[in-house]
Parts: structure tokens; C-alpha cells; sequence
């Protein structure tokens, strides 16, 4: 099959959206299919190292998010020249942002069939840029017109298609969820981590946006009440927009010897080895409506702590393979504490994790490929 992938993010990776579109293009391309990403134009670095091609229009930085861009391909007189000698047999949109809006016409143009996949909850981002309810509400109902013209719905977890429904949306969905890739856990993850100079003390962990979004703010709260009964280290691996907010808080907390921010990590075994070095990995998160991290983190062998009713628990048990606790920093603080004065227990959840939530990027796409393969025939 001929597959373009449509995302506003891509490599160098930057989100979750942006890893997903990643592993998929790689793993249908490395099953003998055309794979074409078309995404705003990025630094990918040398681009014969992948097996799939990399089909990229002009962007602009987003004003105070450096790391994404908006496409306008509209625009790029070069870019559509490219995509005129490229047939396609299916468009999968990752985005009802930019990028979806392009998939939306370019399968209407070629008349294939339209997927698309549901991945965050919009109405967040939409309120913080415009101060109104309203107006949020108005970019949700965009939002559910935008999958109401697609072919096939996809949804990430339960989460993401119940948060889809209340946005207004009335069709049928396709519970697709995110996969991990099968890694062995470092032997000596200290040794890998040596660049980063971090203090030999139990760490927590948390990777991902550095945005308030992702509920920091009470992950900090909660790190200073531990702070008074266990001694550890809280790192942070990423970059967003409250970075700077987010520091002063550490400071002014007492925190500023205990919280290391240490920017994204594009290196995949650096990015192992945090994990497998982790205590325990802090994902509190409301806003996300899949637990990717979460499963990256129990292929290391490393348990999380997630709140509980969250799109991110879905695959946590409390007790069994993980830590669940409530949307408050006394609740967080109590499951920090418990993992940091009983490691053992910790780790005996962290190996249940690794044995239970990990669910492998192969038999998302064997999936996906069936799913593809049946459009393309009734098209």
C-alpha cells in the first residue's frame, strides 16, 4: 500500500503525537509498504537513514513553543510539486490541526479513503490560548467535525474516544492504542547517565512536556511534602512552554538541590536508562489521553504513578503493577513516599509492570495493517 501520514510534529521528535506518526512510518515501511510522512518542515538530521520518506512544507515557529512549527502547504510551491509524482492509496491524519485539514483535501482530491486518530484532549490547549470557554468550546466542535468527515475514527484508550464523544462527536470509533518498542533493560544505567552528572540519590522521574497541563505543578507540591520524610532526586526530561514558572516553583519550594531540568532526550538509550534508573516514574497527567510513557517506563522495569480515573491508569493496577493516588499533591506525596522507603516493593511493582502494560509497536501494526488493507479494498 501507498500510506501518506499526516502530523504537525515530527523528528526531530518533540511529543508523543510526534513518536507515534515515528513508528508507524518505520515499522509500515520496514513491511514493504510506501510510507510518506507530510509534516511541517524540521531539522531531521540525514533522512536516508529511514526507510520511509519525509515529504515536509513550509512552517512557522509557534509564538512561545519553540519546538513545534505550523505548517502552511498551501503555500509551498515546491512541496506540491513533490507531492504530484506520489500516489497514495490511504491518508491517516494525526492532527484536525493544519496538517489533518490537508489530509482532509488531499483524500478528497485523490478520492482515497481518510483516517483519523484521536490523540489529545483539545479544549485544554484552546482555553489556555484564548482565556474563554466559549471560544474553547467553539474549537471542540471544530474538532468533532473534523473526524465526523473522516472515513474511520481512531481513538488512543477509552479515554481519548470518551473525551471525542463529549466534544460532540455522534460516530463509531476504533479503539487503537499506542504500542512500545521490546528493549532489554540496561545492566548499568548509572554508567550511561554519567554525562548528565545527576547526585547518587533515589530518583523520580518524569518525561514529557514541561507545561502545566501535565499537572508539574502538583508533582512539585508533592515532591516538597516528601521532601520532609525521604531524601531523592526529581528529574525532569523535556521542554514547553513553563519551563521558567516551573523552576521558580522548584526554587522557591526548597527544591532547587532536588529537581534537575534536564531538556528533551532525543538519544534512545539515554533515554532507557532514566527510566531503568527511576525509583518510580511521576505521570500524573489529566491531560494526556494515553499512557505512552507509562508503557515505556514498565519496559524498563520501572512502575508509575498515575491518577486515578486518568487516561494513564487504564493499564495501572494500584498495588499490582504500579501506583495509583489521587489529583491532589498529599495523595501524590503519599505514593512517592511509599515507593521511596520500600524499594524492593517498588521494583516488585516495576516488573509486574513490564510483565503486564507493554503492549509491542509489531502487533499495533499488524493491527493497523488489517485496518488499512480493508479500506483500500472497499475503496
Amino acid at each position: 500500500m501507498r500510506i501518506a501520514l499526516c502530523t504537525d510534529t515530527f523528528l526531530p521528535i518533540v511529543d508523543g503525537v510526534g513518536r507515534v506518526v515515528y513508528h508507524y512510518a518505520d515499522l509500515l515501511a520496514c513491511r514493504g509498504h510506501q510510507v510518506y510522512v507530510l509534516c511541517p518542515q524540521y531539522n531531521a538530521g540525514y533522512r536516508g537513514q529511514y526507510p520511509f520518506e519525509i515529504v515536509d512544507y513550509a512552517g512557522v515557529p509557534v509564538p512561545g513553543r519553540a519546538q513545534y512549527a505550523a505548517g502552511i502547504p498551501a503555500i509551498d510551491r515546491h512541496y506540491h510539486n513533490r507531492l504530484k509524482s506520489i500516489e497514495l492509496d490511504l491518508i491517516h491524519a494525526h492532527s484536525p490541526g493544519p496538517s489533518g485539514l490537508h489530509g482532509l483535501h488531499l483524500a478528497k482530491k485523490r478520492r482515497v479513503p481518510l483516517i483519523g486518530t484521536f490523540h489529545s484532549k483539545y479544549y485544554e490547549d484552546f482555553y489556555r490560548a484564548t482565556h474563554s470557554k466559549k471560544l474553547a468550546g467553539l474549537g471542540t466542535h471544530f474538532v468533532a467535525g473534523f473526524y465526523a468527515k473522516c472515513r474511520e475514527v481512531w481513538a488512543v484508550s477509552r479515554s481519548a474516544g470518551e473525551t471525542l464523544f463529549s466534544y460532540g462527536y455522534t460516530g463509531s470509533i476504533v479503539h487503537m492504542e499506542n504500542g512500545t518498542e521490546l528493549c532489554e533493560i540496561p545492566t548499568d544505567p548509572g554508567a550511561l547517565l554519567m554525562p548528565l552528572r545527576l547526585p547518587e540519590k533515589p530518583m523520580l522521574l518524569y518525561v514529557g512536556q514541561i507545561d502545566n497541563k501535565k499537572n508539574l505543578p502538583m508533582v512539585l507540591d508533592a515532591c516538597a511534602l516528601a521532601a520532609r520524610q525521604a531524601d531523592f532526586i526529581l528529574v525532569l526530561a523535556g521542554q514547553g512552554q513553563d519551563s521558567a514558572a516551573l523552576t521558580k516553583q522548584a526554587h522557591r519550594l526548597g527544591l532547587a538541590d532536588r529537581v534537575f531540568f534536564i531538556g528533551h532526550v532525543n538519544d534512545a538509550a539515554l533515554l532507557r536508562a532514566l527510566y531503568a534508573r527511576a525509583v518510580l516514574f511521576v505521570f500524573p497527567s489529566l491531560y494526556d489521553t494515553a499512557g505512552l510513557v507509562v508503557r515505556e517506563a514498565a519496559m524498563m522495569g520501572t512502575a508509575s504513578v498515575v491518577v486515578h480515573g486518568s487516561a494513564a491508569a487504564e493499564s495501572v493496577i494500584h498495588r499490582v503493577n504500579g501506583y495509583h493516588c489521587q489529583n491532589h499533591a498529599q495523595s501524590l506525596s503519599d505514593a512517592l513516599i511509599a515507593a521511596l522507603q520500600n524499594p524492593p516493593q517498588a521494583k516488585a511493582l516495576g516488573m509486574a509492570a513490564r510483565r503486564t502494560i507493554p503492549i509491542l509497536w509489531e502487533n499495533v501494526i499488524d493491527k493497523v495493517i488489517n485496518r488499512y488493507s480493508r479500506l483500500v479494498y472497499e475503496n
